[in-house]
């Protein structure tokens, strides 16, 4: 059975809407829970650890947060060193602990190590030079350590990614920085490198319209940077553009101010995983910036565009969706599809700059026909503006949290409060009335080093179904983001190889699996592992590629 059939076998409550000449499924089954009520810091950033928490800040500068710490005293209540601006947040017990942030994290930027540690770098003030470790553990007792001019320039806005061969990362730009560098550093110099593609890129009236550039790992070990309109492949270890790509068409920019999103599309054993194709979504119209300083909100852009970055034939295959959207979030589902979530409909990214919330997620079937690809899904009560996120959870629901287009925090008197309710989007897929074919009690067995596997060796995996419901299995690797400002940094999803799949006679089945050949196509860190059946996802379990 394959859930993603359509509209009407889905029983929707409204079966389509007519939606600028395109029609458009609404599905009734997606479901909206509140799970807290105050988080106490905004969440700007988030990012899901493999010991199953979220770890989630804001910045220092903004004041006091709405979770003031314990013993704690002041002679003045504007003092927010009293109060936590990060916190862990548990999935199993739905509860936050303060953590402590000793500077400004700010519009900074972060990638998860092989080891499932964080590293953090930049942010404002006395923080644009550091980096930041966050190493999950057992007793609760972890908490951020942070490491004084790591960073050899300000590195604010910027953006970072993994680099699988130097098991450190790559930060690239910032405000006013037109350079990218290494953490750790490089043998040889220390100075930043510089990129002439960000000069390029640059529009000085816009604020750039290049920070925060969408940064993926090809599969060839080169780096695909984009930023404003355009993009390249980068091979940062011989300091050379490999290629220059077209220009992605439209009226507008797609970075930071202009805030659009990006995804590589879910890689493939089938063809050897040499298929890397990107996609960029939304983004604001030219002259957004600008205008959203005298109080005016230009309709954001309603585009997508596709392009595949391997081979030798390159051209942005552009489609729109069901409406406009800036400062939204893209992220992969287990299913292969595109989740589009939180943001607006008109300005742009910053302080005040942006109306009309969009309450509507957009679910996006990449291998569908195109004008079958997009569906409206159920909305939202809460404005997801600036400074929101949101994060795909092992348990298969989508986190999402934050809000906050003022520079303090405010509850009333403003058109848009600061949003500190913590709310799971349930995807329709995980309605216990398809219990009955999901797969369950997910195992894993590594049979050369009990701690993980190598690239390219095989692994078990046992989970339990019953042999009349198997239907089409697939087994995926998902590589979790760090979420901020509509950029999932090292988002990564991989389809792995089944070579044999047996029943034991009692529900049991084992399969084994091929994890993949490079460390390019899946670097090494902790993954979700989940295995589906005809459109059900199981829920998720860690599985480390060493």
């Amino acid at each position: 059975m394959d859930i993603r059939a359509t509209c009407r076998s889905l029983e929707c409550v409204v079966l389509v809407l007519l939606l600028f000449g395109r029609v458009v499924c609404v599905r009734s089954q997606w479901k909206w829970n509140t799970l807290l009520n105050n988080t106490g810091v905004v969440a700007m950033h988030m990012a899901v650890t493999h010991d199953n928490k979220v770890i989630i800040f804001d910045q220092t500068d903004a004041g006091p947060s709405h979770y003031r710490l314990r013993n704690c005293k002041t002679r003045w209540s504007g003092d927010s060193s009293c109060y936590a601006h990060s916190v862990e947040y548990s999935i199993m017990r739905n509860k936050v602990r303060a953590l402590h942030l000793e500077t400004d994290t700010w519009c900074s930027s972060g990638s998860f190590l092989s080891n499932g540690s964080l590293l953090q770098a930049g942010g404002n003030g006395l923080g644009s030079r550091r980096v930041r470790y966050y190493m999950p553990c057992a007793n609760s007792r972890c908490d951020w350590l942070e490491f004084r001019n790591q960073l050899s320039v300000r590195r604010w806005y910027s953006s970072s990614l993994y680099l699988p061969q130097e098991n450190g990362v790559i930060v690239v730009g910032g405000r006013s920085e037109f350079s990218y560098e290494f953490v750790p550093k490089s043998s040889g110099s220390s100075d930043p490198y510089e990129l002439p593609f960000l000069h390029r890129t640059y529009e000085r009236h816009s604020k750039g319209n290049n920070l925060y550039p969408f940064l993926h790992l090809s599969t060839d070990g080169h780096l695909f940077i984009f930023a404003n309109r355009d993009s390249i492949l980068f091979d940062y270890k011989q300091r050379k553009v490999v290629k220059t790509f077209p220009t992605i068409p439209g009226n507008g920019g797609r970075s930071y101010p202009s805030s659009g999103s990006s995804v590589i599309l879910p890689l493939d054993h089938k063809d050897n995983f040499t298929k890397v194709e990107v996609m960029v979504c939304g983004g604001a119209a030219r002259g957004s910036y600008r205008a959203a300083q005298r109080g005016i909100y230009l309709t954001a852009l309603r585009s997508c565009g596709r392009m595949v970055i391997t081979g030798n034939h390159h051209r942005w295959q552009m489609e729109d969706m069901p409406g406009p959207r800036v400062m939204g979030d893209m992220l992969t589902l287990p299913t292969g599809d595109i989740l589009i979530i939180n943001g607006a409909k008109r300005g742009c990214a910053g302080w005040e700059s942006a109306s009309h919330p969009s309450f509507k997620p957009y679910l996006y079937r990449p291998n569908r026909n195109a004008s079958q690809r997009f569906e409206v899904l159920r909305s939202t009560k809460i404005a997801r503006l600036y400074h929101s996120s949101a994060v795909l959870l092992p348990d298969g629901r989508i986190l999402v949290a934050g809000g906050n287009p003022n520079n303090e925090y405010i509850s009333y008197g403003v058109a848009h409060p600061t949003e500190l309710r913590l709310q799971a989007l349930v995807p329709d897929y995980m309605n216990t009335r398809f219990d009955h074919l999901r797969p369950k009690n997910l195992t894993i067995t590594y049979p050369q080093d009990p701690t993980g596997v190598a690239n390219g060796n095989t692994f078990g995996v046992t989970f339990r179904l019953e042999a009349r419901l198997i239907s089409n299995i697939s087994v995926v690797a998902y590589a979790p983001p760090f979420t901020t400002h509509s950029l999932s940094m090292n988002q990564r999803m991989v389809r792995l190889e089944c070579l044999s799949m047996d029943t034991d006679g009692v529900g049991d089945v084992v399969a084994t699996v091929v994890a993949p050949p490079s460390i390019y196509v899946a670097p090494p860190g902790y993954y979700m592992l989940t295995v589906v059946n005809g459109g059900i996802p199981s829920r998720s379990v860690w599985f480390r590629i060493m």
